[in-house]
């Protein structure tokens, strides 16, 4: 199934109530690891239909921020996270588990796992929040997750042993596991991680047409070129606690993104694209 396709046929049943209110808005954040600073107090939304990628150098607290962001983190965590998150109109606490993950989803950068499962037993797992507490999943729920592997490429590979799976294959199983669970709200850490290009385009064009279709896409990205060319708005961190936010063309400029990463970078236009060249 084309992405397009698997938009239409996870779209959220409901459209969102106001299209001024943001499905996840930070307030005032900052976060804080090992007693050093990651991020300080900024704020940051994210609307349907968006898509924004969060930046920034190896250990600048990406994922520690994408894990906040997803309201993870509390009073035992190794991190201290100061400031208000909410989805829609309540804080992210206030929301019951069930319903947060219904809401919300997340697709990890690490996943074990020990055990001997299907395919389709694994991508089922996304259905979990909508099911009752002893509910067992139906005929809707195996074709959502096998309209998720379709749109990863995974079609027929429902009785594959997920454990022969190559990596690359394995991160595609984790995202249709992901789409399964049909959130509202996608949250990605790394989400190319071991793919190769075609399937690096293919699963943005993915994530793209979902936001289209009205979620929230928020993932965490290494390659400058591709959040040049699929995100509509930038997070990225400098690594020493400063947090610059905003559109594409505002932050993707040589100075920012060279103080950032601490190496010069030159933006050029290729074919009608933006590359940055070292």
């Amino acid at each position: 199934m084309s992405a397009p396709a698997l938009a239409a046929e996870l779209v959220c049943p409901q459209p969102w109530p106001d299209a001024a209110l943001p499905l996840l808005a930070a307030r005032g954040l900052s976060i804080a690891l090992g007693g050093r600073e990651l991020c300080r107090a900024f704020d940051f939304a994210v609307r349907a239909g968006q898509c924004v990628a969060i930046l920034g150098r190896n250990g600048a607290g990406k994922t520690t921020l994408l894990h906040a962001l997803a309201g993870l983190h509390d009073e035992g965590s190794a991190a201290t996270v100061r400031g208000e998150v909410r989805f829609g109109t309540r804080p992210c606490a206030a929301w019951p588990p069930l319903q947060a993950a219904r809401f919300r989803g997340l697709l990890p950068q690490h996943r074990a796992s020990p055990f001997a499962a299907t395919v389709l037993e694994t991508v089922l797992i996304g259905r979990h929040p909508h099911l009752g507490r002893w509910g067992w999943e139906g005929e809707a729920d195996a074709a959502i997750a096998r309209a998720a592997l379709a749109a990863v490429g995974l079609q027929g590979f429902d009785d594959r042993d997920l454990r022969a799976l190559s990596g690359g294959e394995q991160q595609r199983v984790a995202l249709a596991t992901l789409l399964t669970q049909t959130p509202r709200l996608l949250l990605l850490d790394e989400p190319l991680n071991h793919l190769d290009l075609h399937h690096q385009i293919a699963t943005l064009e993915l994530l793209a047409a979902l936001a289209a279709a009205g979620r929230g896409v928020v993932m965490v990205l290494h390659d400058l070129d591709m959040a040049a060319r699929y995100a509509d708005s930038i997070v990225l961190l400098d690594g020493a606690g400063g947090v610059t936010v905003g559109s594409r063309d505002e932050v993707l400029t040589e100075a920012t993104l060279s103080h950032a990463f601490g190496h010069p970078l030159q933006r050029c236009e290729v074919a009608g694209k933006t590359v940055f060249l070292p």
